[in-house]
This record gives C-alpha cells, sequence and structure tokens, in this order.
C-alpha cells in the first residue's frame, strides 16, 4: 500500500470513529432529554443543545441528507406562520422571543435520524422510569408535604402542576401501551402504573383527567373493543380509595357554576372575537395576556389570563387562521402515519404509544394549552417521531 493510500485509509478510520462518537453523544444526551424533560427543563434544554450539536457535527462528518417523516413539513408551515404573525404583533419584539420555542421542532429530525432500530423501545424504558421517579416525588408531596389543595398541588420538581400532570398523562399512555401491545418488558410498566396513576390523580388536573382517560380508552378498543367494559370497574375502585379532595374536584366537571368552568367558557367567547378582529396573523405570540382586557368577557372570572386554556382557540386567537389550518393538517398527517405504521405491526408498540399521545393531547388540548408548554412538547415530538424512526431503513442515510 503507498503512502498516499495509508494516509487516506487512516482518514477514513479517524473519521469513522469520530461519528460513531458523535452518534452515541447525540443518542446519550437524546435519552437524557426523554429523562429530563419530567425533572428540570434547564437541564434538558441543556442536554438538548448538546444532541442538536453533535448531529450537525454528525451528519456534516458523514455528509448525510437530512431526513425527516412527513408530519414534519405542515410543524414547518406552522412555524413559518407563527413568525409571520410575530411580524405584524402589536410588540414584534416579544413575539419573536416567544417564539423561540419552535426551535423544539428540531427534535423531530434529530429523533428520526437517531432512533432507529431497537433504540425506540429503549426510550419508552426510559420515559417510564423516569416517570416512575417523578410520581413517586408528587406522592411525597401529598402524603408528607401537605400539597393536597387547589393552591398547592403535587407538581415534582417542575415548575407548575399542569406541567407535571401533562408529562403523567403522557406516560401513562406509554405504560399502558406497553402492557396491552409489548410481547415482553411489561412488568415493569405494570409495576409503575399505579403510582403514575395515583400521582395523577392527586394533581386534580381535570384536563389530564379526560386525556388519560381518552388515551387509554383508545389503546384497549385498539387490542380488543371488548375490553373496554373494564373501564367503568377501574373507575368504581378508583372512587372507592381516592381521597374526597380528588372526588369533590372530579365531580367539578359537571358543575356549571364551578368558576374554573366559567372562566374557560368566557375564554373561548374571547378567544372567539380575537380571531374575529385578527383572523390572518392573530394577536401575535405572547400577546393574548398583553390584549386579554380589550376582548375580556363580562362573565370571565379572573380579570387576566396567560392564555385561552384550549388548544385550537389559543392557536388561532395568538397566530391567526392559517397556523391552525398548518397545526390541524400537522394532527392529520401524523395521526394517519402512526395508524398505518400500527396496522404494519412491526413496531406496534411504539405507534400505539404515540396514538395515545395524540388522542390525549388533543382532548386535554381542549381546556389546557398543552401544546405551547416547552417540557410536554419535548416530550410529546419525541413519542410521535418515534415509530417513523424506527421504520426507517437502518442504511437509509444518504450523503448529500
Amino acid at each position: 500500500m503507498s503512502t498516499a493510500q495509508a494516509a487516506l485509509s487512516s482518514a477514513h478510520s479517524d473519521g469513522s470513529l469520530l461519528a460513531e462518537r458523535l452518534e452515541l453523544g447525540a443518542v446519550v444526551t437524546l435519552f437524557g432529554v426523554a429523562a429530563f424533560t419530567q425533572l428540570s427543563i434547564a437541564i434538558a434544554q441543556s442536554l438538548l443543545t448538546i444532541a442538536i450539536a453533535c448531529w450537525v457535527a454528525l451528519i456534516t462528518v458523514r455528509h448525510e441528507r437530512i431526513e425527516v417523516p412527513r408530519f414534519f413539513w405542515p410543524l414547518v408551515a406552522y412555524a413559518g406562520a407563527t413568525l409571520v404573525s410575530s411580524a405584524f404583533s402589536v410588540h414584534p419584539r416579544v413575539s419573536f422571543v416567544d417564539s423561540k420555542q419552535l426551535v423544539l421542532f428540531l427534535i423531530v429530525p434529530l429523533a428520526y435520524r437517531l432512533m432507529g432500530g431497537g433504540r425506540g423501545l429503549t426510550m419508552l424504558t426510559v420515559i417510564v422510569s423516569a416517570g416512575a421517579l417523578s410520581a413517586a416525588l408528587g406522592i411525597f408531596q401529598y402524603g408528607l408535604l401537605h400539597y393536597n389543595q387547589l393552591s398547592q398541588r403535587p407538581q415534582g420538581t417542575l415548575g407548575h402542576y399542569m406541567t407535571y400532570s401533562g408529562l403523567l398523562m403522557l406516560v401513562i399512555g406509554v405504560a399502558t401501551a406497553r402492557l396491552l401491545f409489548a410481547r415482553r418488558d411489561r412488568l415493569w410498566s405494570a409495576l409503575v402504573m399505579p403510582a403514575l396513576a395515583i400521582a395523577i390523580a392527586l394533581t386534580l388536573s381535570r384536563n389530564a383527567w379526560v386525556g388519560v382517560t381518552t388515551a387509554v380508552a383508545l389503546l384497549i378498543a385498539m387490542k380488543d373493543f371488548r375490553l373496554l367494559v373494564v373501564l367503568p370497574v377501574i373507575a368504581l375502585v378508583v372512587f372507592a380509595f381516592a381521597p374526597v379532595t380528588v372526588t369533590a374536584r372530579f365531580a367539578s366537571m359537571f358543575d356549571l357554576t364551578d368558576d374554573t368552568t366559567r372562566d374557560r367558557v368566557a375564554m373561548l367567547r374571547e378567544g372567539q372575537h380575537m380571531v374575529r378582529d385578527h383572523p390572518l396573523v392573530g394577536v401575535g405570540p405572547d400577546m393574548v395576556k398583553e390584549r386579554y382586557a380589550e376582548y375580556r368577557d363580562p362573565l370571565a372570572v379572573k380579570p387576566i389570563n396567560p392564555h385561552l386554556h384550549n388548544v385550537p382557540i389559543q392557536i388561532a386567537a395568538e397566530r391567526g387562521l392559517p397556523a391552525l389550518a398548518a397545526w390541524l393538517a400537522f394532527i392529520g398527517v401524523l395521526g394517519a402515519g402512526l395508524i398505518r405504521e400500527f396496522n404494519r405491526g412491526e413496531h406496534r408498540v411504539l405507534a400505539a404509544a404515540a396514538l395515545a399521545a395524540v388522542a390525549a393531547t388533543l382532548t386535554a388540548g381542549l381546556f389546557e394549552y398543552n401544546f405551547g408548554d416547552s417540557e410536554f412538547l419535548m416530550l410529546f415530538l419525541i413519542l410521535a417521531t418515534l415509530p417513523f424512526a424506527a421504520s426507517r431503513p437502518l442504511d437509509a442515510t444518504h450523503p448529500a
């Protein structure tokens, strides 16, 4: 072998070793992102930054094309509509700063590239394990720190109980999908499920309860429609052992005189008026609270709200009808793709977990703006991408 050939072979070997290390670093940090979204947003975002840096370096070293699942393109359209809305906002600088959350959409191509093979199932284990720890912290807060009232609820290590309950909702969907559709490794999900269920009940977050019920019902129906008869039995058991605060909170869901219920109805009307006045670009990202007094409904309870507690209404009011259309297209393309993946049967657990996440997000999102929560969005996008990454051929990476 000539000197030139030896040098070329050595350079190729060094490049391959570097690429392997970059991929390992990106994979490990992405696992960390999924875990720490449930524990610390600061750590999760720091790990995401490292994962993205490793991924960019990897595709540069290997001269790869960036590949994405189909549902990513409606997200790109949604991002574009958001930036247009920001430009027309009363306070463009504030709206553009708020739009930095769009960077989280990079999770989709990142996970699509890295979570192939059997990594998706490992990711589910990581998510359930972090959820178990988070649930244990919430139960501890309720039982020993007396986080047992509406003004102070279990929130784990996160900043708000709504974020905490939303993430538990997604984890319960993952654990249920593994129980119903996994061929092995179901024991861990079975062991942690009671803690997850107790923790989310203790948050007193009604939107998360609705989301969990929808997700679990969907998964049971997908497994065997006849099994839906167990849901009333589960409900009776929950009510038999639940604290009075939980049962009273559940009953308030059907009380039209409840203050939070009346306030949410008022917010729907406020959002409709914002859309009527600003149909194309909305009032601007992070501008609902700024314009709230102007549109406040006479029957509203609170003097101001940071958002409208409803994902479609919030998007339309804040970013305009084109943004809402893009978001609905994202949900439609994602849902159709997940159904195809589930029916193919090869990665059924991953597809079922993702479908549960979509169902929970949509129904809980009728009462809470969960799509605007960074921790929630990060975990949701990871779950949504896993089935497509697993179905991606291992040799699908091509040089640019």
